[in-house]
């Protein structure tokens, strides 16, 4: 019997990889020889960077970065050969904004832009980038400032950093932009179709949720506008206006792929080898409910175990009332791990987990067990 391992992290308690192997774990127990596969899974966000970097033999960096309000943070993201796994959130996240601070008039992306110079200098080419939970609204430009590129004004110096500064633009100077971008690769988890502009826009969708007000989003809406314009590049296209216009910058001057978060990450982990022969597919993340079938990681799997023909069950933390639709998106069942009445910390505690994980795999393999006899 062979058996793949797809599970996304239970969040505040288990990695993707300690859930893999936690199921695995139960599932030997019954069929002490079977092949179980563990893959990462993720759906672009947040453990991303953990996840592949984990799963797939690599190591975790960390550098020194300007945040989106201009103080210096730490951000960290995962190397695996020549593949850089990040998330902008490291970098530019709104996490990394207190409720006082939260002005995309100002806020930048440049401590992107210099993970991945650091990332370059380290010798990566290729680059998966999430771009969820972002901070600002300046269409990429800090990004790309940091990168070398010089953005214009009239006068000939370069624009403030911001949303804001983008009103400003005259020019856009690429002859000084780092050489070793032309042979890079970038794969950008984008899980929105939002346009760069317009009632759909960057702007007018997500910059309420970063502190602009209905003035703020005008201004910002015809900054970003405006920026399309002088760049050339296309404001219409699906993701453009993601993380404040960032997926814009990716597309529009580093020639980056827009895609869905998961998609990418099962490509970049070969889950469908995995899944070609397995007889069960395990998948599963800390809580299934409604919104699990719109773009999350398990039902990605499921979709793709169901391209094989195979049957996939799924295990969670919790579940909701409305959890039932799962089954009707390839989930062909689902089973919560908690075991006994007891509190969320005692829940959320890895070893509990993780043994209350196991615990339940097993069980529900005993029944494959009776099944097959």
């Amino acid at each position: 019997m062979k058996i793949a391992f797809a599970i996304d992290s239970f969040k505040g308690s288990l990695s993707s990889m300690e859930a893999g192997n936690a199921a695995a774990e139960g599932a030997r127990r019954v069929f002490p020889r079977a092949e179980c596969v563990v893959r990462p899974l993720a759906d672009g966000g947040e453990g991303t960077v953990e996840a592949l970097a984990a799963g797939l033999g690599g190591e975790l960096r960390t550098v020194s970065v300007v945040g989106p309000v201009g103080r210096p943070t730490v951000a960290t993201y995962g190397v695996v050969g020549e593949t850089a796994v990040m998330e902008m959130a490291q970098a530019a996240g709104i996490t990394l904004v207190s409720g006082a601070e939260r002005n995309p008039l100002h806020t930048t992306t440049f401590g992107v832009g210099e993970m991945i110079r650091d990332a370059i200098a380290r010798g990566c080419r290729r680059f998966i980038v999430g771009i969820g939970g972002s901070a600002t609204n300046d269409g990429g430009a800090g990004m790309l400032q940091a990168l070398g590129f010089r953005l214009l004004d009239a006068a000939g110096r370069d624009i403030p950093r911001g949303g804001a500064g983008l009103a400003s633009l005259a020019a856009i100077d690429r002859s000084a932009a780092l050489p070793s971008l032309a042979g890079c690769e970038f794969r950008v988890a984008c899980d929105v179709t939002n346009p760069l502009c317009g009632e759909r826009g960057a702007s007018a969708v997500f910059g309420p949720q970063k502190g602009a007000s209905p003035e703020m989003v005008a201004t910002l809406d015809a900054a970003l506008s405006h920026f399309a314009s002088v760049s050339g590049g296309d404001p219409h296209f699906p993701g453009a206006g993601a993380a404040g216009g960032l997926g814009f910058a990716f597309r529009t001057f580093l020639g980056g792929e827009l895609k869905s978060g998961v998609e990418i990450v099962l490509d970049e982990t070969h889950l469908a080898d995995a899944l070609g022969d397995a007889d069960i597919v395990v998948t599963g993340e800390g809580r299934l409910d409604a919104q699990t079938v719109m773009g999350k990681a398990p039902i990605g799997v499921a979709r793709l175990a169901k391209r094989f023909g195979r049957k996939v069950i799924a295990f969670s933390g919790c579940v909701s009332p409305d959890a039932g639709v799962v089954n009707e998106h390839g989930i062909d069942a689902f089973f919560p791990i908690l075991r006994q009445v007891t509190t969320l910390d005692e829940a959320l505690d890895k070893d509990m987990a993780a043994a209350n994980l196991a615990a339940t795999a097993e069980q529900v393999f005993r029944c494959f067990r009776l099944g097959a006899h």
